[in-house]
Order: structure tokens, then sequence, then C-alpha cells
């Protein structure tokens, strides 16, 4: 049995190429300037801050990298796996960052706060 073809026109792909691009650049340069005005911040919560910035922007690579694929596929079967596969990836990311997050605020709780 054959799978269904994805009848998607060229011109469109490369229209939702440019737009993933254009939107990459434009997180990327939010990040940048987020990353900068956080870096004039001292103390353990900008820490965490960046911390979590940081574990944001790898969720937005991902999912952006995933767009990417979604665009190219040609079959329905391999759109599924392609989703299938970042779901699970996913959830995967998200119970690392939380345990990252957790460990950072435990140590964050535990050490003791200068009293300046």
């Amino acid at each position: 049995m054959s799978q269904p073809k994805l009848e998607v026109p060229a011109e469109l792909r490369e229209l939702a190429e440019k737009t993933i691009e254009q939107a990459e650049r434009a997180f990327q340069m939010f990040f940048d300037a987020a990353g900068k005005s956080m870096s004039s911040v001292p103390g353990p919560a900008a820490d965490l801050s960046k911390q979590a910035l940081s574990l944001t922007e790898q969720n937005m690579r991902t999912a952006f990298d995933h767009a990417r694929k979604l665009v190219h596929a040609t079959e329905l079967d391999e759109a599924m796996r392609i989703q299938s596969e970042f779901l699970r990836s996913q959830f995967t990311n998200a119970g690392e960052h939380m345990r990252e997050i957790t460990t950072r605020l435990m140590n964050v709780a535990k050490k003791p706060q200068d009293p300046s």
C-alpha cells in the first residue's frame, strides 16, 4: 500500500523555509538582548534567569529544526514520524530541564544569604 504524498508546491516550501529563518533570526536577536540585559543583574536570581533563558533558547532551536524537517517531509508517514520524534524529545527535554532548574533552585535556597 503506497503512502499518501504531501503535495506541497516548491514555492510554498521555500516560503516556509524563509519564514522559519526570519523567525529564528528574530528570536536570536531577542535572546541576545535578553542575555545582555541579564548580565548586568548580579545574584542568584540572575543566574537562574540566565539558565531559564538558555533552556528556552535550546527549546526554540529544537522547534525551528523540527519545523524545517516538517517543511521538507514528502510523505504523510514521514511527517508523522518527525512529529512523533519531536514530541518524544520535547517530553524528555522538559523533564531534564525541570531537574536542572529544581537543582539550581535547591542550591540557591541552601546558600547563606548575603546581608548587604
